[in-house]
């Protein structure tokens, strides 16, 4: 295909460099480039007044969401996550108009309770733990399964919400466990379980 260019990287000045033909590549790259930032309430509106989220953020709800940021990402790999430089909300647009409303919704809780983290200081891409390990997630996802057993869903729904292609079933399994839910329905005192 093509050939590789041989760069003097050692004697280049910083945004310059040489090629082993001792030719300078004629290119300039502005690094000052920053990422668009609007308001969340700008694309989503109303989560001021939901209980799930009050019980994040508290009395300040109003406030922190009049002033948190979305930055949106064009590609079809990815849903929604925290910026852990500024704690914003990084949304792909194309899962933002193509996912079921009901999952967009619950993303948005499950990344609350993230901005709150780092909001708080806390170390939100923390490597020492596996994701479905990491204590950030296990409180995000107990939060958001308690929003989703709250609107109705079934505990079948739930874990289908729950199990997404960067965990394998077994981690499934195991957050489940971390965060105390159980695919098969409580057994009620008096009751026989199903068969």
């Amino acid at each position: 295909m093509g050939s590789r260019l041989k760069v003097n990287v050692r004697r280049a000045r910083p945004g310059y460099l040489k090629t082993a033909a001792r030719k300078p590549l004629k290119v300039k790259i502005d690094r000052t480039g920053r990422p668009t930032l609007v308001r969340f309430s700008r694309y989503f509106r109303g989560f001021d007044k939901i209980d799930a989220v009050r019980s994040i953020f508290g009395a300040s709800t109003s406030r922190i969401l009049r002033d948190l940021k979305v930055c949106f990402f064009e590609q079809k790999a990815g849903y929604m996550g925290v910026s852990d430089v500024d704690g914003s909300l990084v949304v792909s647009s194309y899962n933002l108009r193509n996912g079921k409303f009901r999952d967009l919704y619950l993303d948005v809780i499950h990344e609350l309770v993230h901005v709150q983290q780092f909001r708080q200081g806390r170390e939100i891409f923390d490597n020492r733990y596996e994701y479905v390990d990491s204590p950030v997630e296990i409180e995000a996802y107990r939060h958001v399964v308690k929003e989703a057993e709250r609107i109705g869903m079934s505990r079948a729904q739930i874990v289908d919400y729950l199990r997404v292609e960067w965990i394998s079933e077994r981690a499934l399994t195991r957050l489940l466990r971390n965060i105390g839910f159980s695919s098969r329905p409580r057994k009620r005192k008096g009751q026989e379980p199903p068969p």
